[in-house]
């Protein structure tokens, strides 16, 4: 299962984007819920990642951390369209990027990505949480608060 994890400094806030019951593979694309991320630029990445989230107390700065089991950019059917210069979040807002990537081997091969997002003030985390709404909208995912 698929979840984000959010995370407070002091008290332990968690929620979680995990799939709806009603989850399906397709893409939902529609203007409104359009969001993707990418890591060759026009190559939208089709795994969907796990997600954790670390705000400070005073809700001044954050990291978005993300792990990619086996994503669509390491298929040799997409060599073609570029190298990883970064990840990019993309959705009808604009783009947010950070070229904190990195790939994971196992006997040479790659098998995962992981990629942090440094937000440094408010509006940037906010900024990222409608990204997420949107993301988890056109991905069949849904937030839930931990009690």
């Amino acid at each position: 299962m698929k979840f984000i994890a959010l995370l407070a400094s002091i008290l332990p806030l968690a929620g979680a984007f995990a799939p709806t019951p009603a989850f399906t593979s397709s893409r939902v694309s529609t203007e409104l819920y359009d969001a993707s991320i990418q890591f060759v630029k026009g190559l939208e990445e089709k795994v969907v990642p796990d997600i954790s989230m670390t705000r400070a107390v005073d809700g001044s700065s954050g990291t978005a951390t993300f792990k990619f089991a086996n994503p669509n950019v390491f298929d040799a059917s997409t060599a073609s369209a570029g190298e990883v210069t970064g990840m990019f979040l993309v959705d009808d807002e604009g783009e947010m990027s950070t070229t904190d990537v990195n790939a994971r081997f196992s006997n040479g091969k790659p098998q995962a990505i992981e990629s942090v997002l440094v937000m440094k003030n408010p509006q940037e985390w906010d900024r990222f949480m409608r990204f997420m709404e949107r993301y988890a909208e056109a991905n069949g995912l849904a937030f839930t608060k931990a009690g």
